[in-house]
């Protein structure tokens, strides 16, 4: 079946879906929410914290689906395969809505043509961290080394293509200076040569830059979110790249509630109208600081797909310029 047609199905399913809402209470079963990334790492814990109160408030049966892969590839491919009825709900992020278009060569889905987007539930920033022993003190102290000697600083990345790369991607342009990428297999090996002083800096996701920081072991210079974090005390007096003189600077790591496309605005609007009541509640916003997250600003489901296509088009213009492909 080709993209045409599962168009033509899918407005089909949506059109007798959004009948049945009107005559039957939705919902009458157990939603899935897939998760596209294993379980027990950060988009993991907003699910499941989603699902949590969402059951809580609103009666709602919420089944959590761990579909891990292809930097989260695989999972948003199963909902946007899934059939727009509302019981099937995807959290999608950054990677698999914004930059992996850009990296792959060929992609399972259409992000901006094959989900029904929801809301945005969280965000979180990298932090530009040193080693507690590192001679830089500040961030204009990393730059100014580097343009002294360009390429000599090396900065240790949970991947190609990772929301820290490509903020280092984004600070070199910005900053117009030259730095060593150097790829690891995730966060954790990453932080583990920092502290040893096998690289000079890292762009490390506040869940693992909050131990450390607490500990003592490093020292955080910026994050890459447009305002401080100041939900978090080991964060919260860190200036952010763009008041260091980057003004604009941007780089994040969010997630949002997306359904198939075709699903119907009434169930898409209840969710959403579910999910804002949720991320105002005092207990989530303080679990979500505990992961170094914010919870969303209110939306509604076209701010948030306006987002994601702003997003789509900002990576995607910095892999193109910093020539990244994943295969």
């Amino acid at each position: 079946m080709n993209r045409s047609q599962r168009w033509i199905a899918g407005a089909a399913l949506a059109l007798v879906a959004c009948g049945s809402f009107a005559q039957t209470a939705w919902p009458s079963k157990p939603i899935k929410l897939i998760v596209p990334f294993p379980p027990g790492g950060g988009t993991d814990f907003v699910a499941r914290l989603l699902a949590e109160k969402l059951t809580t408030q609103a009666g709602w049966t919420i089944v959590v689906d761990n579909k891990p892969g292809a930097g989260g590839n695989i999972g948003l491919d199963a909902v946007a395969k899934s059939a727009p009825d509302g019981y099937t709900l995807g959290l999608g992020q950054t990677a698999n809505l914004a930059i992996n278009p850009a990296l792959y060569s060929k992609m399972p889905f259409d992000p901006l043509k094959d989900f029904a987007p929801i809301a945005p539930v969280a965000s979180q920033p990298v932090v530009l961290l040193v080693n507690v022993s590192s001679p830089y003190k500040t961030l204009a102290d990393v730059v100014a080394a580097s343009k002294a000697k360009p390429e000599s600083m090396r900065i240790g990345l949970a991947g190609n293509g990772t929301v820290g790369h490509l903020a280092g991607e984004m600070l070199e342009r910005r900053a117009g200076i030259k730095i060593l990428n150097v790829p690891y297999k995730g966060a954790g090996p990453a932080m583990t040569d920092l502290l040893g002083n096998q690289v000079e800096l890292n762009f490390a996701n506040t869940p693992v830059a909050i131990p450390q920081l607490a500990g003592g072991k490093v020292r955080a210079l910026a994050i890459s979110s447009p305002q401080r974090l100041k939900t978090v005390p080991q964060l919260a007096s860190v200036p952010t790249v763009a008041e260091l003189g980057y003004p604009g600077f941007d780089a994040i790591t969010w997630t949002g509630l997306v359904a198939p496309a075709g699903t119907p605005p009434a169930v898409v609007d209840r969710i959403n109208s579910e999910v804002q009541k949720i991320l105002k509640r005092p207990d989530v916003i303080e679990k979500l600081a505990l992961e170094g997250s914010t919870a969303a600003a209110e939306s509604t489901p076209k701010q948030f797909g306006d987002y994601i296509r702003s997003e789509h088009q900002k990576w995607g213009a910095l892999i193109r310029e910093a020539n990244i492909k994943l295969d």
